[in-house]
């Protein structure tokens, strides 16, 4: 994971904090505290967090403000979390999400 990460920048501060176990797709995955869910996988060198629903085309880390839908998952069982905006949390689970999701109100 180290060399993925931007630990240096001219103007922004970049925090080590504790680490934080979660899986993506089965497979385990470490994060920091503070990252967002598409920051940790970005650092784990996950660059395609999902296909879009009819083209198939990848999809991947694009705003990074929770204005797009490029970074839409499922977490801990639910779909359409944008996870470039979401924290990073101990233990979740998170997956691709190769359809529009389950709305909420099902």
């Amino acid at each position: 994971m180290g060399d993925r990460r931007i630990t240096d920048h001219p103007i922004l501060d970049f925090d080590e904090g504790e680490v934080i176990h979660f899986t993506f797709d089965g497979k385990p995955m470490e994060g920091r505290e503070g990252d967002t869910i598409a920051s940790a996988l970005h650092a784990n060198g996950v660059k395609v967090l999902g296909y879009h629903f009819k083209t198939k085309r990848p999809r991947g880390f694009y705003c990074a403000i929770g204005n797009c839908s490029a970074c839409l998952m499922i977490v801990n069982g639910k779909s359409n979390v944008r996870t470039c905006t979401e924290p990073l949390l101990p233990g979740m689970v998170v997956e691709k999400q190769l359809d529009r999701g389950v709305p909420d109100d099902v």
